[in-house]
C-alpha cells in the first residue's frame, strides 16, 4: 500500500510538472491579445458606425438639395406625380422641403407620413453625440420615420427631408458587419504577430528556464544541468544570468554538505573506538597524580582536563555536521585560567620562535560555557600560531596576545597576533566552512566553528583588524540577563 501511494505521489508530481498548452503562457498570451484587440475595435466601433449614419444622412440631404434647387428655379408643379413618385424613390425620401427666408415650401411630397418619430439637425449632430441614436437605429431601427434638415454647402437655405430609416438601417448592418469582419482579421493578425514576438523574446527563455529548473532539481549536482545564460542585456537575461549563478552556488554548497557529511560518516567510525582509547588515556593518567614528582604533579591536573575535553569532543564530533551545538551551560569563570589551559594545549616550544602572552587580568571573570568558550579561544589561537609558523627568519617577531575588557555588563576577548594577516579570499568568506580557511588545504571549519558557539552565547564573533604585521578577533559575549522572580527569590533566602 505505501510503494503504491508512492508510485502515485510521484506521477501526480510528474504531472504537475508538465503544463498543458491550453494552460501555459502562449495559449494565455494569443487569447488575451486576441481580446484587447477586439475591445480595442469595439471602442473604435461606436465612433465609426455613428459616423457612417451622418455621412449616409448627409449624402441624401445633399441629394435632396440638388433636387430642390432645379425645382425651385422653375415651376415644381409642373412635375406629375409619376415624376415626383420617381424623384422621391431615387431619393428613398417621402417629401422634400426647402426653407428660405423665414418661409418654408414643400417641393415634392409622396405619401406623407402621419408623424415623424425622430427630427435630425445636421448642423448640430456631431459624432460624439449622434452614436446612442446610430446604436439605437442599428438594433431597433428599420420601421422608423426621419425628418432631416440643414444647410448643404454654401447656400444660405435650409433643406428639410423626410426619409423613412430602413434603408439607412440596411446600410448600417452591412457596414456593421463589414466592421466585424476586418476586426477580427486584424485581432487574428495581430495576436499572430504579438504572438511570434513574444514567443520568441520571452516564452521560450521562460521555457529553456523552467526546463533548467526542473533538470537541476532531478539532478543538482550535475554539472550540464546548469543553464547557459544568453548574452541579452534586458531583464530575461539578467534572470538567466542570476539563475545560472544560484545554480552553481547550490552545486557548490551541495558539494560542500556532502563533503561534511562523507566527513561525519568518516568520523563516526572511528568514534567507538577512539573514546576507548580515550578512556584508557584518562585511566592511565589517574595513576599519575599517585606519582611524587612535583613536575608530574603539576602537569597531571592539566592533562587530566585536556583529556576530559577530548573525550567530550568525541562524543558530539558529529554535531557541525548533523546537528546543532548544544545549550551553552553558562558559568562564571576566571578567564585568565582558561587561557593559561588554551597556552598549555598549543605546545609551543621556545624552539618555535612564537611568542604567548596571557594578558587578561587575574581577577577578570566571565559567564561564559567553559568548554564552548575554551574551544572558541583554542581555534582562533592555532589559527593565530599556524599563519605565524611559517616565518623563517628569526629576526621577525612572532607573537599572540590574549587579552580581555569588559564594558558594563558585556566582555570583549582579544586575540591578537603579528602574523601576515588573512587573505582577501580568507575576508570575504570568514566563518564560511570549507572557503574561509586562510592556508592551502584548510577547511575553515575552525572559524565557522568558533562563530557559532559565540552565537550560542548571544554574543559575536568579529574580524576587528587583518593588515600585514597584526591581525586582531573580537570574541563579545554579554552577561546573562538577571530574571527578576530568581532575584526576588535569592533576596527572599534567609541569611
Amino acid at each position: 500500500m505505501t510503494e503504491a501511494a508512492d508510485t502515485g505521489a510521484y506521477a501526480g508530481k510528474q504531472a504537475d510538472r508538465s503544463v498543458p498548452l491550453s494552460r501555459g503562457l502562449s495559449a494565455k498570451l494569443l487569447l488575451l491579445t486576441i481580446a484587447f484587440v477586439l475591445f480595442a475595435e469595439v471602442l473604435f466601433f461606436l465612433p465609426s458606425i455613428a459616423t457612417f449614419r451622418l455621412r449616409w444622412l448627409e449624402e441624401r440631404l445633399a441629394t435632396a438639395a440638388a433636387v430642390a434647387t432645379i425645382l425651385v428655379q422653375g415651376d415644381p408643379t409642373s412635375l406629375s406625380r409619376a415624376a415626383q413618385n420617381d424623384v422621391l424613390a431615387a431619393i428613398g425620401a417621402k417629401a422634400i422641403a426647402v426653407r428660405d427666408g423665414g418661409v418654408s415650401r414643400l417641393l415634392v411630397v409622396a405619401d406623407m407620413p402621419p408623424e415623424v418619430d425622430e427630427h435630425i439637425d445636421i448642423a448640430k449632430s456631431g459624432v460624439l453625440g449622434s452614436m446612442p441614436d446610430a446604436i439605437d437605429t442599428l438594433l431597433f431601427g428599420g420601421n422608423r420615420m426621419l425628418r432631416v434638415y440643414g444647410r448643404v454647402g454654401e447656400s444660405a437655405k435650409e433643406f428639410e427631408l423626410v426619409i423613412p430609416d430602413y434603408r439607412l438601417h440596411r446600410a448600417m448592418l452591412a457596414n456593421a458587419r463589414y466592421i466585424v469582419f476586418v476586426s477580427l482579421l486584424i485581432s487574428l493578425f495581430t495576436a499572430a504577430l504579438v504572438y511570434a514576438a513574444i514567443d520568441r523574446i520571452m516564452i521560450k527563455p521562460i521555457r529553456a528556464m523552467t526546463r533548467s529548473m526542473l533538470t537541476f532539481s532531478d539532478a543538482p549536482d550535475d554539472p550540464t544541468g546548469v543553464i547557459v545564460p544568453e548574452s541579452r542585456s534586458d531583464e530575461i537575461g539578467l534572470a538567466e544570468r542570476e539563475l545560472a549563478a544560484m545554480q552553481m552556488h547550490l552545486q557548490k554548497m551541495l558539494h560542500e554538505q556532502k563533503h561534511l557529511a562523507d566527513l561525519g560518516l568518516a568520523v563516526s567510525k572511528i568514534n567507538h573506538d577512539m573514546r576507548n582509547i580515550l578512556a584508557s588515556a584518562q585511566l592511565m593518567s589517574d595513576r599519575l597524580r599517585m606519582v611524587k614528582d612535583p613536575a608530574v604533579q603539576a602537569f597531571a591536573p592539566k592533562l587530566l582536563r585536556t583529556l576530559d575535553r577530548a573525550v567530550a569532543y568525541s562524543e558530539n564530533v558529529l554535531s557541525y555536521g548533523r546537528a546543532q551545538e548544544p545549550a551553552p551551560a553558562r558559568r562564571r569563570l576566571r578567564l585568565s585560567q582558561l587561557v593559561d589551559d588554551v597556552h598549555g594545549l598549543l605546545g609551543l616550544e621556545p624552539e618555535s620562535g612564537i611568542e604567548f602572552f596571557n594578558a587578561v587580568d587575574t581577577e577578570f571573570e566571565i559567564e561564559a560555557d567553559p568548554d564552548q568558550l575554551f574551544r572558541v579561544l583554542t581555534n582562533l589561537c592555532r589559527n593565530a600560531v599556524q599563519a605565524m609558523a611559517g616565518a623563517a627568519d628569526s629576526a621577525i617577531v612572532n607573537r599572540l596576545t590574549v587579552y580581555a575588557e569588559r564594558e558594563g555588563s558585556v566582555s570583549r576577548i582579544l586575540v591578537a597576533d603579528t602574523g601576515p594577516g588573512l587573505p582577501q579570499k580568507a575576508r570575504e568568506n570568514l566563518f564560511a566552512a570549507f572557503r574561509g580557511s586562510a592556508r592551502s588545504g584548510g577547511t575553515g571549519l575552525g572559524l565557522a566553528i568558533a562563530y557559532e558557539l559565540v552565537r550560542a552565547h548571544g554574543g559575536s564573533l568579529e574580524l576587528v583588524e587583518s593588515a600585514g604585521g597584526r591581525t586582531v578577533f573580537a570574541v563579545t559575549i554579554p552577561d546573562q540577563p538577571v530574571r527578576l522572580d530568581e532575584a526576588r527569590q535569592g533576596m527572599r533566602r534567609p541569611a
